[in-house]
């Protein structure tokens, strides 16, 4: 069966999708996999086998382009269509593309009126987390049974996949240099999931009163700009650039465990079987946070939370988690 997943972005979202793709193959499909231009860089996580096409929906010309794309993909003939993405661009993109359309739970799409254009999945009130719903998604499906509960399966970079990873050679000096050191990912996406400066410097300071170097990343000029100066007032380090994905995940799977928010960077840890600690306030852990014995959650449990949302007038979870907390989760991972 030829099945397309249309999962445009973002990098994170991706990774928790990497489940629903492994069940897709091993029920013996023809996978294909629409993705944002933007998110190229996302396809070295995937199998060999898979078939990646790009939609350029942000280009000078992107509706002419986007409707190349959908002209090109209506002549294969996809027996499914598969919309994980719940949005309203992804939702009429799968159906122009045409075949059968299945996509979220209704109650679950984040822009109400895609629902229309597709089938939903029905999610049983256990199917909490991401990972899970985009597994059921995948076999309703394939199969029509909406009645299984589908587990959560850890996302898993494949061992095939890791062996294509060519990394610079100034990513592996810096790894080699860094010794024992502990990945800090500024990055939070989200206004609301940014940790405060003076929890990054304490957990720097615990970090370093360890033995432990604190490396600060991050993924755009701001948050480079923000890296550098929390390093400058530590003895961390800060990232010297922007690496591609195989240099990234090098210094991932060399950390002793990796820090951040809800992020790409830091599920792509989880899924190259890293130690993460992660922190909560406007998001919550049993839906998109890894699981697992090496993974760790430090909570703030906010009256107004969770509340899902990108901003807020008072900014007050965050501040509530405490960089002991943090030290204390990695020592329980084993981590320090």
């Amino acid at each position: 069966m030829r099945l397309l997943m249309v999962k445009l972005s973002a990098f994170g979202d991706i990774i928790h999708c990497l489940p629903a793709l492994e069940d897709a193959l091993a029920a013996g499909c023809e996978v294909h996999w629409l993705l944002d231009r933007r998110y190229r860089f996302v396809r070295a996580l995937f199998p060999s086998c898979v078939v990646v096409h790009e939609v350029d929906l942000k280009g000078k010309r992107s509706l002419r382009a986007t409707m190349r794309c959908v002209h090109r993909l209506r002549r294969l003939g996809f027996a499914r269509i598969v919309d994980v993405q719940g949005l309203m661009k992804s939702a009429l993109l799968a159906r122009a593309i045409g075949g059968e359309v299945m996509g979220m739970d209704a109650r679950y799409v984040r822009e109400r009126p895609a629902a229309m254009l597709q089938k939903g999945a029905r999610f049983d009130d256990r199917e909490r987390h991401v990972v899970q719903q985009y597994r059921k998604v995948v076999h309703v499906a394939l199969t029509g049974d909406a009645a299984r509960v589908m587990p959560y399966a850890p996302p898993r970079v494949r061992d095939e996949v890791r062996a294509r990873f060519r990394p610079l050679d100034e990513a592996r000096a810096l790894a080699a240099q860094l010794g024992r050191y502990v990945l800090l990912h500024v990055g939070g996406g989200w206004a609301t999931k940014r940790l405060p400066d003076k929890t990054w410097l304490a957990l720097a300071e615990g970090l370093t009163e360890l033995g432990v170097t604190p490396v600060f990343a991050w993924g755009n000029e701001a948050e480079q700009r923000l890296a550098g100066a929390l390093a400058s007032r530590s003895d961390g380090r800060c990232l010297p650039r922007r690496f591609d994905l195989s240099s990234l995940a090098h210094l991932l799977a060399h950390a002793r465990a990796v820090v951040g928010a809800d992020t790409g960077v830091l599920h792509l840890a989880a899924a190259l079987d890293r130690p993460t600690v992660t922190f909560w306030g406007p998001s919550a852990s049993w839906r998109s946070g890894p699981q697992g014995k090496g993974h760790r959650h430090v909570e703030s449990h906010p009256r107004c939370g969770p509340c899902f949302k990108r901003t807020c007038d008072h900014f007050t979870c965050m501040d509530e988690i405490r960089a002991s907390a943090i030290l204390e989760a990695l020592h329980e991972s084993g981590a320090v």
